[in-house]
């Protein structure tokens, strides 16, 4: 964990000598015990704004990684770069869809980034095409990439599909809110792409962990940890 404490410096008051008081006052501003520390990934919140103490601002950063998981700032070699998508409705509930290859698995949004692509870009580009929506903000992201391993059986059936072999995926996710109708969503998309899904609904966090295939279920478990301040 990294803190850093901000504070304004303060000093015993004395009384100077009559011919210190009689000079002209100056005025020194104050100033930061340290800088803040800027990161790559800092331009969306993680956490709702909270308001600044004027007297002392205390940041800090951590994270704890899921056992099964595997987080990094960089994707690594041989994962497929990937989005995830946890999109909410106003009563905090998130999509989830049921996968038409896969029987009783439902999962959120995801798809690959394009050569050159821009994560958030791709992130509102493969909602549009595996849900039809449109109407989303990006509220938040994870600031690091997540990883997953394909099963065997995964890895070689994608493996045909692609025309590459990926060990897993390395994935970006970000938190949008749906700020359409429901009748916005349609899971044949925009018509670009196969259709993906059977099914949607909105679901409770745990709802969407229970229903996922396991070896999604240790990356959903730290994006809804991550996110679970704009949940509750």
């Amino acid at each position: 964990m990294d803190i850093c404490r901000f504070a304004l410096l303060n000093s015993p008051l004395h009384l100077p000598p009559l011919s210190i008081l009689i000079r002209p006052p100056v005025l020194f501003q104050s100033f930061q015990t340290c800088p803040p520390k800027i990161t790559k990934f800092s331009h969306l919140p993680l956490l709702p704004p909270k308001p600044i103490n004027h007297t002392r601002l205390l940041c800090t950063s951590s994270h704890t990684s899921s056992p099964s998981s595997s987080s990094m700032e960089a994707p690594p070699q041989g994962y497929r770069r990937n989005v995830g998508i946890c999109l909410i409705n106003d009563s905090k509930k998130i999509f989830a869809a049921s996968r038409l290859d896969i029987p009783n698995a439902w999962q959120m949004p995801q798809g690959g980034i394009d050569e050159a692509e821009d994560p958030r870009t791709a992130a509102m580009r493969e909602l549009r095409e595996e849900t039809g929506v449109n109407s989303a903000e990006i509220l938040a992201e994870v600031p690091y990439w997540l990883s997953y391993d394909f099963p065997p059986e995964v890895r070689a059936k994608l493996q045909q599909q692609w025309g590459s072999d990926w060990k897993g995926q390395a994935q970006k996710w970000f938190l949008l809110k749906f700020t359409g109708k429901d009748e916005e969503i349609n899971l044949l998309g925009d018509g670009s792409e196969k259709p993906e899904f059977g099914e949607w609904s909105w679901m409770s966090a745990e709802q969407i962990i229970d229903l996922a295939v396991d070896f999604k279920k240790p990356v959903y478990k730290e994006v809804l940890a991550v996110f679970a301040p704009y949940l509750q």
